[in-house]
């Protein structure tokens, strides 16, 4: 499939599956991003067009279509993207598959070159734990190649396609109109190229292909047509990698030519076979770089969280991801109705993702600092807390309220406001001292009449500071804080108030108070 991004289709599929961006086509269907409008997340869809071919293939197309579907499903690995559905509408057939955030390994090869032979032996364990419980079902692949396989933000890699390639190809019928083979002539077996019965040793060659590919920048055959290249994959040698980049281990090359061998018998055995020629080329335990996308982070440290995702993002304005596909005048006001419409139906995800991406393009077009920006900012930012992402919408709090108080100054209440919500972020993103200064710096402006006096923000926020200080073992500086604090409450709200229950029980559990 041709890569490319298109944006807005509003099509829903089955009354539930909204398309949203194109990322790919082909011949015979689309990929989509899509929103999954009863689960409010993000998803993507293959479309696939049976009548693109004969009358009866089609038919045996949705046939083999919804049983390999069916057996994909029940392939459980983390390194194989999760099919969430499946079915037909009309005359397209769909499936439903995790939306995976990352770079897929054709993108990533070309953002790093030279690959990291290091890389390379990562990427190539990770693709042989997939195979292996992929050939255990048993299911073929069949187009292995980097468009198929993703690497995610913290360096796994996951593998796209499973089961679809399988229905376009079978032994006994070519489902396309000139008879040809369907699948990627550059990652193409022998067998496969030739007609032959396909098995786990196919995808072992399209390995091959996958991490020569890795090392030396290019395919090992390569052509003007298919025609030439399927003659290349069935008669010539590979060149060796070492000839292209020394500094591989001639092990690893030694692995590549089995992979590559034109006779399956002369291939490795199996993807655990393989896994195992690999596993002595595979770094040894140690502390990752904090870069992401880098797929020797899983053997560094195995089941680690990562690090880099739970660190603060740092106050003032935060780079802005570019629109995928923004007009020259985008129009703003109809993103901010579409916003409001799905916000009204509780589609957060979905008004969220369309507010990042007008964002920039607003800026753009009116200014950094205009009414129109600001209100959008606004929005985002109370949305993206709306979505419990609060890592996101922290930065542009922040950045909202340095806006407002460089404007009307730090005491004005809208600027107050975005500083409470961003400690409130604090708070749910696992840091109480943050949240606690943040909060004692804001007390004296809700505390003092004469400038933002606000009576119920000022009680809510000194609760706030006496649970921090519960959360961070100062038990004593909590008892006092909401000592005062219910004495308050009962004076100005009476004993009855739901806030005062609140701080009396918590005075319970500390075994301060009795009764």
């Amino acid at each position: 499939m041709t890569q490319g991004r298109t944006q807005g289709s509003g099509r829903l599929i089955t009354g539930r599956y909204e398309l949203s961006t194109l990322i790919g086509q082909g011949g015979m269907g689309q990929v989509w991003t899509a929103y999954d409008q009863r689960l409010d997340r993000r998803v993507a869809v293959k479309l696939l067009r049976p009548d693109k071919v004969a009358g009866q293939e089609a038919d045996e197309l949705r046939r083999r279509f919804i049983r390999e579907c069916r057996v994909t499903a029940q392939v459980d690995h983390p390194g194989l993207v999760t099919v969430h559905d499946a079915g037909s509408e009309g005359e397209e057939l769909f499936l439903v598959m995790q939306y995976v955030d990352g770079a897929d390994l054709s993108d990533h090869l070309a953002e790093h070159d030279p690959y990291p032979w290091q890389w390379t032996v990562a990427v190539a364990a990770q693709l042989c734990a997939v195979l292996s419980a992929v050939h255990a079902v048993p299911i073929v692949h069949r187009d292995l190649k980097p468009r198929n396989v993703m690497v995610k933000q913290d360096g796994t890699v996951t593998v796209l396609d499973l089961g679809v390639a399988s229905v376009m190809d079978t032994d006994t019928t070519r489902l396309t109109h000139t008879g040809s083979p369907i699948g990627s002539p550059a990652y193409m077996a022998p067998e496969q190229a030739m007609g032959g019965a396909v098995g786990p040793y196919t995808d072992l060659y399209a390995l091959g292909v996958l991490i020569h590919e890795l090392l030396s920048g290019n395919v090992p055959f390569a052509g003007s047509t298919a025609l030439g290249v399927l003659h290349r994959h069935l008669y010539e040698p590979p060149v060796p990698v070492r000839r292209l980049r020394p500094e591989v281990p001639e092990r690893l090359e030694a692995l590549v030519l089995r992979l590559l061998a034109k006779d399956p018998q002369h291939r490795p055995a199996s993807a655990q076979e393989t896994y195992e020629q690999l596993l002595p080329l595979l770094p040894a335990r140690g502390m990752p770089t904090g870069a992401p996308l880098d797929p020797t982070r899983p053997f560094l440290r195995p089941h680690a969280p990562w690090p880099d995702r739970a660190r603060i993002p740092a106050p003032g304005p935060q780079p802005q991801a570019a629109p995928a596909a923004a007009a020259d005048k985008p129009d703003v006001a109809g993103a901010v109705d579409e916003v409001k419409r799905l916000l009204g139906e509780g589609r957060i995800t979905q008004a969220v993702d369309i507010l990042g991406a007008i964002l920039p393009a607003a800026a753009a077009q009116h200014g950094e600092h205009s009414p129109v920006v600001r209100t959008l900012r606004k929005q985002y930012a109370a949305t993206l807390m709306d979505d419990g992402q609060y890592r996101r919408a922290l930065p542009e709090l922040r950045r909202l309220a340095d806006e407002r108080a460089t404007e009307a100054g730090q005491a004005d209440p809208q600027a107050l406001r975005f500083r409470y919500d961003a400690a409130q972020c604090l708070e749910q993103l696992g840091e109480p001292a943050a949240a606690l200064a943040e909060y004692r710096a804001l007390l004296p402006y809700y505390e003092n009449q004469y400038v933002a006096g606000d009576p119920e923000l000022s009680l809510d926020v000194r609760r706030r500071i006496g649970h921090l200080l519960l959360a961070l073992g100062d038990r004593p500086a909590a008892h006092d804080t909401l000592v005062r604090l219910l004495h308050d409450v009962e004076r100005l709200r009476g004993p009855g108030h739901p806030l005062a229950a609140d701080v009396r029980r918590t005075l319970q559990w500390l075994g301060q108070v009795r009764g």
